[in-house]
């Protein structure tokens, strides 16, 4: 792709953990240039362990990286020089840090009329907006994790859902504040957040008891739409979940299988009646799929139009034939100069993917660069390396 939308849009960013790099990282993607401001000591981030170990390579792709440390003046100075320049300002960390340093929205845009400041936090404006967040947190408070784990078993989803739909919407919402601005020539505040993010993903379970007028069960326990939808296990120990939502699926399942004495049975002529006969026809289909080969009937399943899904763990994606052959995956560099593969932006513009246009960068790799595209001279930049203000990767 010879240009990319974001072409020419300057970004500057604070930020640590996931809500705040998705949003850069998005960003970068669609072609803007992003500016990561790190600590002297780089971003925390890049020293996880345990889940949190994949965090910097997947969210800080398309970056550059300059490391500064802000609690010095002549740091400071540097960066609010940088938001000068910029377009867009990110930034995702507790309520206060920023306005204690300068940086607040009210600060620099009075310094940047035309600078879209987006604010990635755990709640909007209201009673809890000074409280700290997580994702678990507010999957806890949001009624996610309600709905994900069994009755009395509260459950997180097993992925970082609202940090990283929240750097989305905090990109959906810069996106938007740049096509206004080529109308106003202003700058906006652009605010997203981890709860106001879950309780849009459980919007569908409140409005479910509007109109039943009974709550939703949590998802292990609830009332299924359809009779087949589950899970089942297979000959050789291989799990898979099959689906059957309309009647046409319904009787080519019977078919495949076998079955079809349950398509002459009276009490299972609709999807309703199938639905009430649940757990005795769940049981049935149970001892049916026990005796066959997953791999056998997946092809058969997916050249009849029966959805269907093999279970599998996130290391085995690795090997997806689609994502391989569709171009889903890329070769990313990291910062010690080894590559890995890595999931891109889930879309196509003119059907071609967003690519990887910059490894992940070494801590303050891009310091000496910026600087100077800023006005710092060669002796400048030593001068303030020498006294730890700069971490300077040559």
């Amino acid at each position: 792709m010879s240009q990319l939308p974001l072409d020419g849009i300057r970004v500057v960013e604070i930020t640590h953990m996931v809500m705040g790099p998705t949003c850069g990282m998005i960003l970068g993607d669609l072609g803007a240039e992003v500016i990561k401001v790190e600590p002297i000591r780089g971003d925390g981030t890049r020293r996880l362990l345990g889940a949190g170990a994949g965090f910097f390579r997947t969210f800080n792709r398309n970056k550059k990286s300059i490391a500064v440390d802000l609690d010095d003046p002549a740091g400071r100075e540097a960066v609010l020089k940088l938001a000068d320049s910029a377009d867009v300002f990110i930034e995702n960390f507790k309520p206060g840090r920023m306005k204690s340093q300068g940086l607040d929205y009210d600060s620099l845009r009075r310094r940047n009329p035309r600078l879209i400041y987006a604010s990635h936090k755990g709640f909007l404006s209201g009673p809890y907006d000074k409280r700290l967040a997580l994702d678990e947190v507010v999957q806890m408070m949001a009624g996610l994790a309600y709905m994900t784990g069994p009755v009395g078993r509260p459950l997180r989803a097993g992925s970082s859902v609202n940090d990283i739909m929240g750097g989305m919407f905090g990109a959906i919402g810069v996106l938007a504040a740049l096509n206004e601005r080529n109308r106003s020539g202003a700058g906006k505040e652009v605010q997203s957040a981890l709860y106001e993010n879950c309780v849009l993903l459980a919007a569908q379970h409140m409005q479910q008891y509007v109109v039943t007028g009974e709550a939703a069960a949590p998802m292990p326990n609830r009332i299924s739409a359809w009779c087949v939808y589950d899970v089942f296990e297979f000959a050789g120990g291989e799990q898979m979940f099959v689906a059957a939502t309309g009647e046409g699926q319904w009787s080519t399942l019977c078919k495949l299988l076998g079955q079809e004495a349950l398509l002459a049975d009276p009490g299972l002529a609709t999807n309703n009646d199938r639905v009430l006969q649940r757990p005795r026809l769940l049981a049935h289909l149970a001892e049916v799929f026990a005796t066959l080969d997953a791999k056998a009937l997946a092809v058969q399943l997916e050249a009849n139009g029966i959805p269907f899904a093999p279970i599998r763990r996130p290391e085995e994606l690795f090997d997806d034939a689609h994502l391989i052959e569709s171009g889903g995956l890329a070769k990313l560099e990291l910062e010690d100069g080894s590559y890995t593969d890595m999931p891109l932006l889930p879309l196509s513009l003119d059907g071609q993917r967003l690519q990887p246009r910059r490894s992940i960068p070494r801590i303050g790799e891009d310091t000496v660069s910026v600087l100077k595209g800023l006005g710092y001279s060669e002796e400048q930049i030593a001068q303030l390396s020498a006294a730890g203000v700069l971490n300077v990767d040559r």
